[in-house]
């Protein structure tokens, strides 16, 4: 091979000209939004406290105290 050829084959075959690599960082990209965007939402609208009075799927409403 001349040297002109092994350059091009080298410059067609570099990281930033493979498609399937730019479609894996959009997808990365993509994900890593979509996950900031859920704890955005998260926050904005955050669950209201029941008004009850005795345990939901036996977790206590209010904190105990160790008993000494």
């Amino acid at each position: 091979m001349s040297p002109r050829s092994n350059r091009v084959a080298t410059a067609a075959s570099a990281w930033y000209r493979q498609p399937v690599l730019w479609l894996g960082m959009a997808v990365f990209i993509g994900s890593l939004a979509g996950c900031v965007w859920m704890v955005v939402l998260g926050v904005r609208h955050a669950d209201t406290p029941l008004p009850t009075s005795h345990k939901i799927f036996d977790v206590p409403v209010s904190s105990q105290h160790a008993h000494r």
